[in-house]
């Protein structure tokens, strides 16, 4: 076993495929990086029951996830394929768009294979093994949410032939990344970027500070978003199966629609919203007072 790394990514240098998956080396991990993973993974434990969905909390025990050091990816492929169909396949880190979505479109999730360094052990800004398996991989045994991944990853494909990206980017990020589920126990976290965070898992929930918008395709194409602070505001969905529905129509005459419109700042609201909540941002002007 390799004694802990001070490099952030210790992937940084290694052979890649054509398609950018690499060899996982599970055997070099350290054993501060499987202690790493545990503790994050202890955290959640206790933090996502009655906040996350209760897809992505069964599937945490069906994928067999669990505080026992940073998963294979190989076998924790054998058990979700017997799911979905779907396999987890390492990578370095952030891969191109045109790589990415041909993964997604033939159901492979690239998940980086590195795990964060202890200085960055509460947030990092780029997605590490404990971001993209503990955070994505769950809802990927989920049929119909697995199933929206896939026309996700078909759509990106043509959206990167009609220079529209920027447009689906935000329905990732809004979506996949820091959604919210509306259930008839309220509010429940199915973003992988909330449920592999502590903190934002509490704050997408409870706190006062962000809206909360019935999603809607157009207006979260048109809507910026931050990559290093919790989310302003958060879009909610009724089911997967509005969300996959939604996926399947064409979007052509969405991206056409966007064109003539200007972008929406990530705070605001606008008339047609359909808001749950409408927040006070007293957490995000507390911060830019103090600058």
């Amino acid at each position: 076993m390799a004694t802990d790394v001070q490099q952030k990514n210790r992937y940084s240098n290694a052979d890649k495929n054509s398609d950018y998956t690499i060899d996982q080396a599970w055997d070099t991990y350290s054993i501060a990086e499987h202690n790493r993973w545990d503790r994050l993974f202890e955290c959640q434990k206790k933090v996502l029951p009655g906040r996350a969905c209760d897809a992505f909390l069964k599937a945490m025990e069906s994928l067999e996830l669990s505080e026992q050091g940073i998963p294979h990816m190989g076998k924790l492929s054998d058990r979700l394929e017997k799911m979905t169909g779907w396999s987890v396949v390492p990578v370095a880190d952030l891969v191109p768009d045109d790589v990415f979505f041909d993964h997604l479109a033939n159901k492979r999730f690239p998940a980086g294979a590195f795990i964060r360094p202890e200085k960055e052990f509460e947030y990092l800004q780029e997605p590490d093994v404990f971001h993209d398996v503990f955070g994505h991989v769950p809802l990927l045994a989920e049929p119909v949410f697995a199933e929206f991944m896939e026309a996700y990853g078909k759509g990106g494909q043509r959206a990167l032939k009609l220079g529209q990206l920027p447009n689906l980017a935000r329905l990732y990020w809004y979506t996949v990344e820091f959604g919210l589920l509306q259930t008839d126990d309220g509010l429940r976290i199915y973003g992988a970027g909330i449920a592999s965070s502590p903190n934002e898992s509490v704050f997408s929930l409870e706190d006062f500070s962000p809206n909360r918008v019935m999603l809607d395709l157009e207006r979260v194409m048109r809507t910026k978003y931050i990559i290093d602070d919790y989310q302003q505001t958060y879009f909610v969905i009724d089911s997967f199966e509005t969300l996959l529905e939604a996926c399947y129509q064409d979007f052509g005459d969405l991206y056409a629609a966007t064109k003539s419109l200007e972008a929406i700042e990530a705070h605001d609201l606008i008339e047609t919203d359909q808001v749950l909540h409408r927040g006070t941002l007293n957490y995000f002007k507390s911060k830019k007072d103090a600058v």
